[in-house]
Formats: C-alpha cells, sequence, structure tokens
C-alpha cells in the first residue's frame, strides 16, 4: 500500500479543504500521477467537475469564475510560463496551486510577481513526483529513455536532463516516506554513479533541512543500479498475469489498450488493471498463465449463477434486489468478461508465435548451461518459418549474452542467419547489446557461473527438478534483495556514497534500476515483501519495460552513437 497511499493521502488532502465546485488542471505527466490512484468517480465525489491540461487550458478564454481551479504541476519553468500567461487574465474565481516537487525560489518570485489580480490562495509543494503503478513498485516514465546508454560525451544536456528527473523522483519519493536514505551504487556502471551522487547532494546538502526527518535506528538504503547489469530479464517472454499483458499487450499507467483486439464495445477498448479496484487482477496478479485460465474459469462460473437468479424475478421484491445489485453485478460483468477478452488475446498470440516453443529455449539459455545444445535448439527456431522476426532476435541476443566467450564462431554463425532470416534485422544491434551489457559491463552472478555459492544452488535446482520450466528464470534483483537481506552485499561492488555505511539490516530498501523496471522484477519485490523478513523493499525505475520498448531504446540508442562523431 506505502506509495499509493502515500499519493492517494497527497491527492486527499489537495482536494477536500477546497469547498464547491472545482477544476483540477494537470500537466502531461501529473495526469499519469493522479490517474494510477484516483479514479474519476472518486474525483467527482471530492466535487471536482472538470480535469484539464495546463497547456490547453492557455488556448481557452472563456471566464469560468465559478469554478476553483486546483492545479497540481510538476516545477518545471513551462508549467511556471503556463500560470504566468493564466494569471494575466484569470479565468477561474480561486486558484490553488500545488507542485509535485521542490519549487526554486526564483520560480516562487515569478508566480507571486505575476499574481497581479491576487487570485493565488495558495502555493504547496506535495511530494507525489512519481507513477505509484503497484504498491511497491514506481515509475517515472521518462520519454527519452535509451539516453542511459550513451557516455555523456554524445548528448551532455540530454543526460543531465535524465539524471535531474530521476533525482527528483527519488527525492519525492523519499520525502514521501519522510526517511533520509544513505546512498550505494552499481561501480560499473557511469550513469548510476552520477544519479547517486546527485541524489546525496540534493538530500545532505542542497535541502537537508528539508530532508531532515526523526532517524531510525537504521538509515534506509537507496541503492542505484543499471538495467545493462541484468539485460536478460526484459528480453524474455513471461508467463506470469501482469508480466504477460504487459509483454503481449501492452500496459501504460494500469490501462491496456485494446483497441486492436477485434471488435469490442467502446466501453472496453480501453480497460483497467489495477490492484486497487480489481479483485480479481490483485488475485491473480502474479499467478501462472495456466492457473489463471482456470481461475477466470470458476469466476464466470460465479457470474452465470448470479445471472441465472436475476433471470428469475417474479415479485416486486426481487424486482428492488435486482436493482440495488445492478450496480455491482454491472461491474462484475465488465470485470468478466475484462479478463475474459484479455486471455483469449494471449491465447491467440502465444499459438500464432510458436510461444510455448520459444520459451523453453529462452527460459534454457537465461538458467541451465549447456553450449552445444542452446546452439543447436536456437538454429532450429532460426529455420523454423512459424517464429517471428523479434522472437529470432531475441533468442540469438540471449544466446550471445550467455556464451560471448565460449563460442564465438557458433556466435558469428548466429548473426549471418539471423541477417538472413530476418528482413527488418539492423545489422550490429546483437553486438551493440554486447557492447553496452555483455560479461565484461556486468558486476552481478548473471547466469550464477562465477560465485561458488550460486553455482552449488544451481547443481541443487537442476537435481531438484523445476516445478514449471516457463518461469524457472529469477531476475538479477531477487540475487541482491538475497543479499541485502543477509548483510552480504559487497562494498567493493556496490560503494557507498560520503562517508556513510550501514550498520545492521535497514527496514526500508528502494531500489532504482535506471533504465527501467520489468513487472517479473516488480513480482520478486512484492513476493519478497510478503515473506516478512523484516525488510521492505520498493522497486522504482526510469520506465517500466516488455522486450519491445527494451529492443527500442537499444535500437535507438545505436542509431544515435552511429550518427555521433564518437564512436561508442
Amino acid at each position: 500500500m506505502v506509495l499509493i497511499s502515500a499519493v492517494r493521502d497527497y491527492m486527499c488532502r489537495m482536494l477536500q479543504d477546497i469547498s464547491g465546485m472545482k477544476v483540477l488542471i494537470l500537466d502531461s505527466q501529473t495526469v499519469s500521477i493522479v490517474s494510477v490512484v484516483y479514479s474519476q468517480s472518486e474525483l467527482l465525489q471530492k466535487e471536482v467537475f472538470l480535469v484539464e491540461l495546463v497547456d490547453s487550458i492557455s488556448m481557452s478564454k472563456e471566464s469560468m469564475s465559478h469554478l476553483k481551479a486546483v492545479y497540481f504541476l510538476r516545477p518545471t519553468s513551462e508549467n511556471i510560463q503556463h500560470l504566468r500567461r493564466q494569471f494575466a487574465s484569470p479565468r477561474f474565481g480561486e486558484y490553488h496551486l500545488f507542485f509535485s516537487n521542490i519549487l526554486k525560489d526564483t520560480q516562487i518570485h515569478i508566480l507571486a510577481d505575476s499574481d497581479e489580480q491576487e487570485v493565488v490562495q495558495q502555493v504547496q509543494e506535495f511530494y507525489a513526483d512519481f507513477v505509484a503503478i503497484d504498491p511497491f513498485h514506481f515509475t517515472l516514465n521518462m520519454p527519452s529513455n535509451h539516453i542511459y546508454m550513451l557516455p555523456a560525451v554524445v548528448d551532455p544536456s540530454g543526460l543531465q536532463h535524465y539524471c535531474d528527473r530521476v533525482v527528483d523522483g527519488i527525492g519525492a519519493i523519499f520525502l514521501a516516506l519522510k526517511r533520509r536514505p544513505v546512498i550505494r551504487y552499481q561501480r560499473t556502471s557511469d550513469i548510476a554513479k552520477r544519479i547517486a551522487q546527485e541524489t546525496a547532494k540534493l538530500m545532505y546538502q542542497q535541502e537537508s533541512g528539508l530532508f531532515d526527518f526523526r532517524r531510525t535506528e537504521v538509515s534506509p538504503l537507496l541503492l542505484v543500479v543499471d538495467r545493462r547489469d541484468d539485460p536478460v530479464t526484459p528480453l524474455l517472454n513471461q508467463w506470469t498475469y501482469q508480466a504477460m499483458v504487459h509483454e503481449l499487450i501492452g500496459i501504460q499507467d494500469n490501462k491496456v489498450d485494446l483497441t486492436n483486439v477485434g471488435k469490442l464495445p467502446k466501453d472496453q477498448q480501453e480497460v483497467v488493471l489495477s490492484s486497487e479496484q480489481d479483485a480479481f487482477f490483485k488475485a491473480n496478479m502474479y499467478e501462472n498463465f495456466g492457473d489463471i485460465g482456470m481461475n477466470i474459469k470458476r469466476m464466470v462460473d460465479e457470474f452465470q449463477q448470479i445471472s441465472k437468479s436475476n433471470q428469475n424475478i417474479q415479485t416486486v421484491e426481487d424486482m428492488a434486489k435486482f436493482v440495488d445489485n445492478y450496480p455491482e453485478y454491472k461491474k462484475m460483468h465488465g470485470n468478466v468478461s475484462k479478463h475474459v477478452t484479455m486471455v483469449t488475446e494471449m491465447s491467440k498470440i502465444v499459438e500464432e508465435r510458436k510461444l510455448m516453443l520459444v520459451s523453453q529455449t529462452e527460459q534454457d539459455l537465461a538458467c541451465n548451461g549447456g553450449q552445444v545444445a542452446a546452439f543447436e535448439a536456437v538454429t532450429n527456431l532460426l529455420n523454423d518459418e512459424r517464429v517471428s522476426d523479434v522472437d529470432r532476435l531475441r533468442l540469438v541476443m540471449l544466446y550471445a549474452l550467455r556464451y560471448e566467450k565460449e563460442s564465438p564462431v557458433q556466435l558469428m554463425q548466429l548473426f549471418n542467419k539471423l541477417a538472413s532470416r530476418s528482413a527488418k534485422y539492423k545489422p550490429g544491434l546483437v553486438q551493440f547489446l554486447l557492447k553496452q551489457a555483455g560479461v565484461d559491463k556486468r558486476i552481478g552472478d548473471l547466469y550464477g557461473n562465477r560465485d561458488l555459492l550460486n553455482i552449488a544452488r544451481n547443481m541443487a535446482r537442476g537435481l531438484k527438478g523445476v516445478e514449471n520450466v516457463y518461469t524457472q528464470h529469477q531476475p538479477l534483483l531477487f540475487q541482491t534483495m538475497e543479499s541485502i537481506n543477509k548483510g552480504r552485499l559487497r562494498d567493493v561492488d556496490y560503494p557507498f556514497i560520503g562517508n556513510h555505511f550501514q550498520q545492521g539490516r535497514p527496514q526500508d530498501v528502494v531500489i532504482f534500476i535506471v533504465g527501467g523496471t520489468t513487472y517479473e522484477e516488480s513480482r520478486s519485490i512484492a513476493l519478497q515483501n510478503a515473506s516478512n523478513s523484516g525488510i521492505r523493499f520498493i522497486l522504482g525505475g526510469s520506465v517500466v519495460l516488455n522486450s519491445k520498448r527494451f529492443l527500442k531504446d537499444l535500437e535507438e540508442a545505436q542509431r544515435i552513437a552511429r550518427t555521433s562523431t564518437n564512436v561508442v
């Protein structure tokens, strides 16, 4: 609940103390922040009758002095300029300004100077500068996410902008949690180090007063890591519900766009997938695809029972009862058809792309040794007409990440075959991935073959057998959490910033992945938190990845690296 309730709390405080009819004015970022925690009907209950975007409201001249304007914006210079223009000829009766992060003094002066007609009632900072998609998972929806892969010299101002946004987001998380952490980062990543240093500067120097909360016995931990330390997780097909929906259809701010799926009624072309608003989803978001089918069937059966009893209306009392229960019935009907539609669509994609076949090899590449068998399996799938281009590319990438040092000759054979079989393949993309995230760049024990303990664990797992071949992969994050739990996260690999160090186990840990998180990792976090280890983990990232987005970022970074004079 922690992140969602923090943002809901801010929203509640923003809206409930201002009585009367209100218009809520947001920007392109805060609209996501609000939409994942507050439904439209909840806004209506708070007397919000209109939701507008700040840039479109600048265009309109119509006076609405009967409405009170509640602005919730990021403190950017563009937004401050919008407000300046709007104060020049105010359209609303009152203006209440809330910013999602720390305002600069200069911005406050600009606002004060432009409010000549004294319409502004209050200016406040409410630190909800992150999108709380799940109770322990947040994202920043960064637009140019590929920048983290480029050396600083390629686009210095773009990189600075990227780092600033991440530092703002992490700062807001800790202000919302009312904590100041000790900070560690992944040694092999320049951008993780830079973000960690700039975050420390914000919390311990520039705004040290603001972050000076009552100290807990052991400080919380902020750990900044780089996506490229585990490039395998975002490349894999997923077989648990939430992760699979994002991989095969796509989730944006807890909404799923189904416009491309057959002929659906208008109200089902975009559906909400939120553990807060949908009990079936909450119970099944981390379940295997096979079990989901069974559970949906059970839900359909229950629904049909209720429908039958509704058809059996004989007396006025029956009718009254039906009318009373109708909203609940309608909601249940919408919910049943939403999940049936999604699972049907995903089954279709799995069949069309032969994903069960592809995924078995993917999991082997990620979890089990055996280079000869792996080469043969990948070659066979590259030759299989039924396998799609994107799946071929992912298989070669997974093979390359695993065996780049062991079999360079066979790797070249796979590159050539991929180029000849896949018309859309951009030459050099797999090599670019290895430059970015190859074995020499990584610090974690991605395949459990560097560390004796992991080698033993993998052998034990091999002997025990795996209950589900499609979900045997564990993200690297799982090992990182285990190391933190046991106090074994090595200082040489994850140095501290400043002269801080950690005594004892932290109770709160925020792990931020520069380059993006996956739903497989947020599932790992949720399951870890449910095990009551005494540590509460929170996961955040620049975006939420699926393989499509990860490959898009990789292609974009490769394109820029090629055109820039500094060859990466």
